[in-house]
């Protein structure tokens, strides 16, 4: 059991680390593709809106969708339509042919949050649940840094963007095989005993689970706005400490890297968040968290030159850590067989916020 517990774990780590770096990727892609396509800055923030929000539309309603066809199904087709986005930029040679990849990678990373979460939600409901909420929140920051600094060393070294492109879709499809492979368990249907199971279960829990199942409509009402909020903070935070660190005096190469410091830090701190929420209890835990970073905000705004920079790992680990807490919340507030529909709303919110 615990060896099945662990191979869910660590597929849906999988999924999240690929998915979030086939999206982090689409950043740094863009500059190149406006260079060599003439593309002006209109239509690049066009194209990046659309795919923000069809990807945002798509991830509320993954929920649904995962609890129609199963959530390891989806994470699969999700893989292979992000692939296929990808695969297709060496195609695109104009404004129309980016839109189309763009809008298949978005589509395929938003059928991967929702799913891989309530993946790992009912694999840890024994114990360890935050942890392990932790672990998967951490993977996809790892994957962000991964793809992101591949695609700009790719560049440096000479390599065509296609070539990149191309590397990053077969890594969507593989990634999909793996999956396949590693929990075939989880692609078969239940058999007729079980679905009558299933159907007595159902009627024994009556309205409960009926809709989206929110057993705590206050409570998830505030962890949606929390989560909202606490959003809107982290992009604030990440967008401006470039500006912030120039300011200090910090030169214009360095200072780049600012946000980075913070993602690198943040990668940690969702660990650690989960797993400290596991220790002392979830809200403890988030005001604990929310204290220590409005300490580090603080600190690093009202500290000088590079003193400031060198505090930004430790701001991301706090900044980012909170968001291993505020969602493994969606399991005490949504009934157990509508974790998928909980944990999409609020990663769709949580998208909403950055958008």
């Amino acid at each position: 059991m615990a060896n099945k517990r662990s191979t869910i774990l660590w597929i849906s780590c999988l999924a999240h680390a690929v998915q979030d770096g086939l999206t982090a990727a689409v950043y740094v892609l863009l500059p190149v593709l406006a260079q060599s396509l003439g593309l002006n800055l209109g239509e690049v923030g066009l194209l990046k809106g659309l795919k923000g929000l069809v990807q945002g539309l798509l991830e509320v309603a993954s929920g649904i969708v995962s609890e129609r066809f199963g959530d390891a199904p989806l994470l699969v087709v999700g893989l292979v339509v992000s692939g296929a986005g990808y695969l297709l930029f060496s195609q695109a040679d104009g404004i129309t042919g980016i839109l189309v990849c763009l809008i298949l990678v978005g589509v395929g990373t938003a059928f991967q949050h929702a799913p891989s979460s309530a993946l790992v939600s009912r694999a840890f409901v024994s114990g360890g649940r935050r942890g392990a909420l932790g672990l998967y929140n951490s993977s996809g920051d790892a994957g962000k840094l991964a793809y992101a600094t591949c695609f700009s060393l790719a560049i440096g070294a000479g390599f065509a963007w296609s070539s990149a492109t191309t590397a990053f879709g077969f890594s969507g499809a593989a990634a999909a095989v793996v999956i396949l492979l590693a929990v075939p368990h989880l692609f078969h249907r239940m058999p007729p005993g079980h679905m009558a199971d299933a159907s007595r279960k159902k009627i024994e829990i009556g309205e409960a689970a009926e809709g989206w199942g929110i057993l705590d409509r206050r409570g998830f009402i505030t962890l949606f706005l929390v989560v909202f909020l606490d959003s809107l903070v982290q992009a604030g935070v990440l967008t401006f400490a470039a500006f912030l660190m120039l300011a200090k005096g910090i030169p214009l190469a360095t200072a780049t890297f600012a946000a980075t410091a913070i993602l690198i830090g943040g990668m940690f701190g969702k660990a650690i968040c989960g797993f400290l929420a596991d220790k002392i209890g979830p809200r403890l835990a988030f005001a604990l968290i929310q204290v220590l970073t409005a300490t580090g905000i603080a600190a690093v705004v009202f500290t000088s030159g590079y003193h400031a920079y060198i505090l930004l790992p430790f701001l991301g680990v706090v900044l980012q850590g909170s968001t291993s807490i505020t969602y493994s919340m969606v399991n005490d507030l949504v009934h157990e067989s509508r974790t998928s529909r909980g944990f999409a709303l609020i990663y769709g919110g949580a998208g909403f916020s950055s958008v």
